[in-house]
């Protein structure tokens, strides 16, 4: 809470610099949420990053991504691999355990050959090199190279508009999850959801180890936009990550699906998170260019809860500059967003609470209220306050651990852990003194509280106004 910006920042951290003092700045400097790339990582290494990270706060969230259903090539003979020139032919065979070396090229998933039609392009290493699939031959596919690249070992497979029947899950993200769940993280970020299907075989996962973990959807391909109805039903987030979804679709449709996913996101009152390469440069450079910073401006413009750091986070040289650059893009692109009233009730699962939080939000336009306050178990009503985009602070009074850190997702809501209390009047008197012990209000002024009974599934079911 050091920044009191609105937008939360997603710093993506390795475990060969997470070190207590590192993690610390990059706090003060506005990170909310640690991401961990499990597909960069080992559960040693990842229990490294959350020790570090539960030492700095216990309001930072942490998050675990999935790799999911995901293709590359298998180890090249040569680490360097092999340059290729436009129109050379190459072959595909399928061999998850052989070695790719030129032409011919394995990929980590047995079946690619039957799954790749005719007329296909295959995308290596995030669309450097663009295979055309000409022809299919004794369980080969035969490909001309569209331009001229290098091809290495391990390196990413993409085929646009194509279905590959891979599991949701991989053992290597099995492994993860039951370390997420044993080290009482956050989030499961999982990788290329192409339908609720995906996301509920993570979720029975979770649901077998009796979890709390959230997940949020990565939509990476264009079977996760045409389904995005459905996973938003599946999901508690969702996160836009533009690296592989501008390989699978054409670069220049990308802001317009970056639009629409956010709105849709919004209508559901669903957190929504932008990435993939926002302040790019500053992982060499101390300064963004200006396109970064009205991409990031751009995102927070059209509504989106969290903005995401990768490399220059994780490995860059302007770490904590990055944070600090975000931050303040952050709080100056706010100044214009507007409070929208938007509700439709068949898109929430409590209306009772999402009306109530709308009808307050609204009152903060005709009453001077200073802070909007609420306690919570599960963070529902609070999600709902903050897609309204009120004017005025969010606190959520937290009571259980993992709440205050889901809630490190969304748009302006500042979270304390709070012990129960025996009443509505006991909560109301102590809340505001922690609040004004905090700084955050002042005598004089005017709070308003929303809340309800925990034992009743109406969640929320009143409003109140109080000067302090």
């Amino acid at each position: 809470m050091m920044f009191d910006k609105k937008t939360k920042i997603i710093c993506t951290i390795s475990d060969l610099r997470c070190d207590v003092n590192f993690l610390t700045k990059l706090y003060e400097s506005g990170m909310n949420i640690v991401r961990i790339n499990s597909a960069h990582a080992t559960v040693e290494g990842a229990q490294k990053i959350v020790d570090n990270v539960r030492a700095v706060s216990d309001k930072i969230g942490i998050l675990v991504d999935t790799k999911g259903p995901e293709v590359r090539l298998t180890a090249m003979e040569n680490p360097e691999g092999f340059e290729v020139r436009q129109g050379d032919w190459l072959e595909i065979h399928n061999g998850p355990d052989k070695l790719s070396r030129h032409p011919v090229l394995y990929t980590s998933y047995g079946n690619f050959v039957s799954d790749v039609p005719v007329g296909s392009h295959v995308l290596i290493d995030d669309g450097a090199v663009d295979l055309f699939i000409t022809g299919k031959d004794n369980d080969k596919l035969l490909c001309e190279v569209q331009n001229d690249g290098v091809i290495k070992g391990k390196k990413s497979v993409n085929v646009p508009n194509v279905h590959i029947a891979l599991p949701a899950l991989t053992e290597k993200d099995r492994k993860f999850v039951k370390w997420a769940v044993d080290a009482d993280i956050d989030f499961i970020a999982h990788s290329f959801v192409r339908g609720k299907e995906d996301l509920m075989e993570v979720q029975e996962l979770l649901d077998s180890y009796d979890s709390h973990l959230k997940i949020i959807s990565k939509i990476e391909n264009q079977q996760g936009i045409d389904n995005l109805d459905e996973i938003l039903s599946h999901t508690y987030a969702v996160m836009v990550a533009r690296g592989d979804l501008g390989v699978e679709i054409p670069a220049e449709k990308i802001p317009l699906i970056q639009k629409y996913i956010i709105q849709r996101c919004r209508s559901r009152k669903k957190p929504v998170i932008i990435a993939t390469q926002m302040l790019h440069t500053m992982i060499e450079n101390p300064r963004p260019t200006r396109a970064e910073v009205t991409d990031v401006a751009n995102a927070i413009f059209q509504s989106t809860d969290a903005i995401m750091l990768s490399g220059e986070t994780a490995s860059g040289k302007y770490p904590v500059e990055a944070v600090a650059t975000m931050s303040r893009i952050a709080k100056e692109a706010e100044k214009s967003i507007n409070i929208s009233l938007d509700l439709n009730l068949e898109m929430v699962s409590k209306p009772i609470a999402a009306v109530l939080a709308k009808e307050l939000v609204a009152a903060t336009q005709a009453l001077p209220v200073k802070a909007i306050i609420f306690d919570t178990w599960t963070g529902r009503t609070g999600r709902y306050l903050s897609e309204f985009r009120p004017k005025v602070p969010i606190y959520a009074m937290c009571y259980n651990d993992f709440t205050m850190r889901e809630l490190a997702m969304a748009y302006d809501i500042y979270c304390y852990k709070f012990p129960i209390q025996k009443s509505k009047e006991a909560f109301v008197s102590n809340a505001i003194r922690l609040l004004v012990e905090n700084g955050r209000i002042c005598a004089g002024d005017l709070v308003a509280f929303i809340g309800g009974s925990f034992n009743d599934e109406l969640g929320a079911t009143y409003l109140e106004f109080k000067y302090v």
